[in-house]
């Protein structure tokens, strides 16, 4: 059985494909609308007819309005939706990420989903809020589908969701997962030099305590100075513990010293 991770890991990543697939859809429909817009406009004005002018809205068998100008918007309006695609599009597969988290955040990494669903909702809604074919509709509808998925996944794992789902940040978890020879090494087994920094150099109480007394030295060694310095600092320093070889007879204590007679010597009559 899979941890619950791997089954969000993929679940997530099951979306981003299928929004994937739907952006496409809609990039493959817009480039057919756009040559059907222009193949009608073409026909429309080959006939020149004034009359049909004045009785359509639209120019026949296309999505451009019958107004000033409206060829150019249609034209404007299926160029952008193509650009945005394409964002999009690699905001997904996340290249590249540099760009994305400078100059357009809201799809870098450090965001979620919600900022993509509404931007796939917009151009969704935006596709089929005129009437198109059956394939653009199909696809249009299937990116506002997906939009709404991606936004309640944002508001479920907001900022962690694009990190839940790449594969990178997987792979460096699995690997994770056993210990280094960095976390084996007991901390212990090298000291750290900030210490040693932080109880024999000067800091902004101890320049002021130097100051007050005149002195100008940039250190305190690790002399009665450096004991005294460490001491204002909160630092204790014990004296190390005596040791005795092993041959020798370990010393007795001053309670039993106390009871004990000081051995006396008599001289003898032999004695000089």
């Amino acid at each position: 059985m899979l941890p619950p991770r791997a089954y969000i890991f993929l679940g997530l990543n099951s979306v981003r494909a299928l929004s994937i697939i739907s952006m496409l859809l809609v990039f493959a429909s817009s480039i057919f609308v756009l040559v059907n817009d222009i193949e009608a406009v073409n026909r429309f004005a080959k006939d020149g007819s004034d009359a049909d002018l004045t009785d359509c809205d639209y120019i026949e068998s296309s999505t451009v309005p019958n107004q000033p100008a409206g060829v150019f918007w249609a034209v404007v309006n299926r160029l952008l939706i193509i650009f945005q695609i394409i964002v999009l599009i690699l905001s997904e597969f996340g290249w590249p990420a540099t760009f994305f988290n400078r100059f357009f955040p809201v799809l870098g990494s450090e965001f979620g989903l919600g900022a993509l669903g509404i931007f796939q909702c917009l151009i969704g809604a935006t596709i089929l809020s005129h009437h198109v074919d059956d394939f653009t509709l199909v696809a249009a509808f299937f990116l506002f589908s997906i939009g709404c998925l991606n936004m309640l996944l944002g508001l479920i794992f907001r900022e962690r969701a694009k990190g839940k789902r790449s594969i990178t940040s997987w792979r460096a978890e699995a690997k994770g997962i056993l210990p280094t020879t960095k976390d084996l090494r007991p901390p212990f087994a090298r000291p750290q030099s900030g210490f040693l920094n932080s109880v024999f150099t000067r800091s902004d109480k101890s320049e002021a305590f130097d100051e007050e007394h005149g002195s100008k030295k940039a250190g305190m060694g690790f002399g009665t100075a450096g004991e005294k310095h460490a001491g204002l600092r909160g630092f204790l320093i014990s004296k190390p513990i005596e040791s005795l070889p092993k041959y020798a007879t370990a010393p007795r204590p001053e309670s039993s010293r106390a009871g004990t007679p000081e051995p006396r010597f008599k001289s003898s009559n032999s004695a000089l």
